[in-house]
C-alpha cells in the first residue's frame, strides 16, 4: 500500500500503521543503551521493561498489570513490578525518556531538528488527542503521560499510546475468542498453513525468556490449542489447523476493524509514508532483532 491508495479502508490503514510505525516504538525495548539503563537503576531487563512501559499507571496493584500486558507470566510481572516500584516508578520512566532520548540523536543526527519530522509528531498528537479512551486502560494511561518537547520523543509518545491502543483492542478480541494470554502466544507463534503470510513472530524461546513462562507452560498450552482443534503437533512444534488458521485471521481482522478509528483522516496514508524515512534509519541502525546496521552510502 502506497500513498496512492486513496480509496484503502480504514482498518487496512491500520493495518498499514502497525506494520510500518512498529519499529520506531519499541527501540525502546531494544537498545544498545538498555545495559546502562538497568545498571543505573540497579533493575534487571524485566523489571526495568515492566515499570518503563507500565509505570504510567502509578501504584496500582501487580495484577492490574499482569491483565494489561496479558501474555505475561503473572508472577513475572508481580517480581519485576515490585522492584521497578521499590526504585521509583518516575525515576525509571525517566531513565527511559533518557536513553531513548541519547539513541534517536545518536540514530537519527540532525534529522532530529527536521521541521517534517515535528510536523509528524504534531499530526499524531492530534490524532491521539481523539482517539475514544474508554475500555482501553494502557492506552488511556499512556495518553495522560506529558507530551516531551522534542519532537522525536514527542512522536515516540504518540506512536506508544497508538501502540497501546491498538494492543487493548487486540485483547479485547483475544479474550473474546477465549484465548488467554500465553495460549494467544502459542496460536500466534504456531507454524501457519499459508507460508507466505507475513507476521512479527519472537520465537518460542523469546517468548518464553522474556514473558516469563516455562517450557511446560508453553507445552500445556499446545495442548489445550490441540484438543480445540486449532493446532496439530508436528516434528518441529505445533502447526495451525484450518480452524486454527481462521481463528488467527478473525482476531487480526477484529484488532483492524477496533482500531480503525484511528485512521479515518483522508491522509492518513500519506502520512505514514512519510514517516518511513524516520523508521527505515531505525531499522538500518541494526539494533533492533533481525535487523543488520546498513552504511551510508558514499558520496
Amino acid at each position: 500500500m502506497t500513498s496512492s491508495d486513496a480509496g484503502a479502508s480504514p482498518a487496512a490503514v491500520a493495518r498499514l500503521a502497525y506494520q510500518t510505525l512498529e519499529p520506531y516504538h519499541v527501540l525502546a525495548y531494544f537498545n544498545p543503551g538498555l545495559g546502562d539503563a538497568q545498571r543505573d537503576t540497579g533493575l534487571d531487563a524485566h523489571a526495568f521493561y515492566v515499570g518503563a512501559r507500565a509505570g504510567v499507571l502509578g501504584e496500582c496493584t501487580s495484577s492490574a498489570v499482569s491483565a494489561m500486558f496479558y501474555n505475561f507470566a503473572p508472577q513475572m510481572i508481580s517480581t519485576a513490578w515490585a522492584a521497578a516500584r521499590d526504585v521509583g516508578l518516575q525515576r525509571v520512566m525517566a531513565r527511559r525518556e533518557q536513553m531513548l532520548d541519547a539513541q534517536y540523536r545518536q540514530i537519527l543526527g540532525d534529522r532530529v531538528n527536521d521541521v517534517e519530522l515535528a510536523e509528524l509528531a504534531a499530526w499524531y498528537g492530534k490524532t491521539v488527542d481523539g482517539l475514544p479512551m474508554s475500555g482501553r486502560p494502557l492506552a488511556a494511561a499512556w495518553a495522560s503521560t506529558v507530551v516531551p518537547d522534542a519532537a522525536h520523543l514527542a512522536l515516540w509518545r504518540h506512536l506508544s499510546v497508538l501502540r497501546e491502543w491498538r494492543g487493548d483492542h487486540h485483547i479485547a478480541a483475544l479474550v473474546l475468542y477465549g484465548l488467554d494470554g500465553i495460549d494467544a502466544a502459542a496460536l500466534h507463534e504456531a507454524e501457519l498453513p499459508d507460508p507466505t503470510v507475513v507476521r512479527r513472530a519472537l520465537g518460542m524461546k523469546f517468548f518464553l525468556i522474556s514473558r516469563g513462562w516455562s517450557q511446560d507452560d508453553w507445552q500445556a498450552s499446545i495442548d489445550r490449542l490441540v484438543e480445540r482443534g486449532l493446532a496439530q503437533r508436528t516434528e518441529t512444534g505445533h502447526r495451525l489447523t484450518d480452524a486454527g488458521f481462521a481463528l488467527y485471521n478473525a482476531v487480526e481482522l477484529r484488532t483492524d476493524n477496533a482500531t480503525a478509528a484511528a485512521w479515518t483522516a483522508p491522509e492518513a496514508t500519506e502520512i505514514i509514508t512519510r514517516t518511513r524515512p524516520y523508521v527505515k534509519a531505525i531499522l538500518d541502525a541494526g539494533v533492533l532483532p533481525g535487523t543488520r546496521k546498513k552504511e551510508a552510502p558514499t558520496q
